[in-house]
């Protein structure tokens, strides 16, 4: 059998496997091999990103959404969920809060709301660009026509996430309903990234029929990517979902599969997530721990946050957001790290196109008669 040690290496030194190697790597793994693992990620991290670790405000805005994913609590089946929106005031106060305690980026996330159409998307990253130009403003509202997502682009909107969930078209179609398809994401990925935003793609450890192929597949494809950020967290089912009777994902895969990506792309930008601290109570630590770099507080009102439950017994729904701040000040302090109050932009991006992303942003007026066809 292939020496479990000498694939870490070669993985730590060269940045890639082949696929057979990444599948001994996961299959063989045992708490020897997981140790160096994390340590070899640890320090690629620190050497990366010294021992700072960036926060993002999560503004959890509505939990409507259209699609029926089989894993999601927020899935349009889910007829026992309490909906809501927040309004634009509501989420500026949200940012106004984050941004007083230090926070640099906000999230914008929700499912995927009709509602929220393109105006009125434009006006929020309008709004919050214009009252906070130092702050970096990512998206995460789901699949978009290319244009959607250019004219949120040319608002001021830096970053956007949009988990893959599986790179496996087989396991694709166990998790989604027929009206959604794994090539369709992989396009919507493909566009974000041409059109210049900082992208972030990633799926859930030990979702349903999760196989050791699927997950080969997942890392090959993230390093084929080369995405600026990788969302990673254990699946947590959900009771109003048709995986309730499936167990969470497992924490001690989760921490590996961490140190692998951190290792196949060494400046990623990898959060410890609010899952990984929902399945152990140092869960996030240890993330860190494991080479993630990247927290994501949630700043959303407190009167909302059961209401936004994607899983079951998600952490942190009633505290408030300074006491939050505080806590991991506390926690990063215990394990030797500290919280970095930059944006936390990719390395791989060239800090002229930073700059160019402060200049302030096309009118909203303008971006609504482009998407009308009329000239600028």
């Amino acid at each position: 059998m292939t020496n479990l040690f000498s694939l870490i290496d070669k993985l730590h030194q060269e940045q890639n496997l082949s696929g057979q190697e990444l599948k001994v790597l996961i299959e063989g793994r045992d708490q020897k091999t997981a140790e160096y693992l994390y340590d070899k990620a640890r320090q690629t991290a620190i050497a990366t990103f010294g021992r700072g670790i960036y926060l993002r405000g999560l503004i959890e805005f509505t939990n409507y959404c259209r699609n029926d994913c089989l894993y999601c609590g927020l899935r349009k089946s889910n007829l026992n969920l309490e909906r809501y929106r927040l309004s634009l005031s509501q989420i500026l106060d949200c940012c106004a809060l984050g941004h007083k305690l230090g926070f640099r980026t906000f999230v914008l996330q929700g499912g995927e709301d009709h509602y929220f159409d393109d105006e009125r998307i434009l006006q929020i990253i309008s709004e919050i660009k214009s009252a906070y130009p130092d702050c970096a403003l990512t998206l995460s509202l789901g699949e978009k026509n290319p244009k959607s997502y250019k004219l949120f682009y040319q608002a001021g909107a830096d970053r956007y996430l949009l988990r893959h969930e599986t790179r496996n078209e087989s396991h694709y179609r166990f998790l989604h309903p027929k009206s959604m398809s794994l090539s369709h994401r992989l396009d919507c990925l493909k566009t974000l990234k041409d059109i210049g935003y900082q992208v972030g793609c990633g799926f859930m450890v030990g979702s349903p029929e999760q196989s050791v192929q699927a997950l080969t597949e997942d890392l090959l494809f993230i390093k084929s990517f080369e995405p600026h950020m990788v969302g990673l967290g254990p699946f947590i089912p959900h009771q109003e979902t048709p995986f309730r009777d499936y167990p969470s994902g497992s924490l001690e895969l989760t921490l590996y599969l961490l140190s692998i990506v951190r290792l196949l792309l060494p400046k990623v930008l990898l959060p410890a997530t609010t899952a990984l601290g929902t399945i152990h109570p140092k869960g996030r630590e240890l993330g860190i721990l494991s080479g993630a770099n990247v927290i994501m507080p949630n700043l959303s009102p407190v009167e909302t946050r059961k209401k936004y439950a994607l899983y079951d017994n998600k952490i942190c729904v009633e505290d408030r957001p300074t006491d939050c701040h505080a806590c991991l000040k506390t926690r990063l302090s215990s394990i030797g790290y500290e919280i970095n109050v930059g944006r936390g932009d990719s390395p791989l991006v060239a800090s002229s196109e930073i700059d160019g992303l402060l200049l302030a942003p096309l009118p909203i007026n303008a971006l609504l008669k482009e998407r009308k066809g009329e000239s600028l």
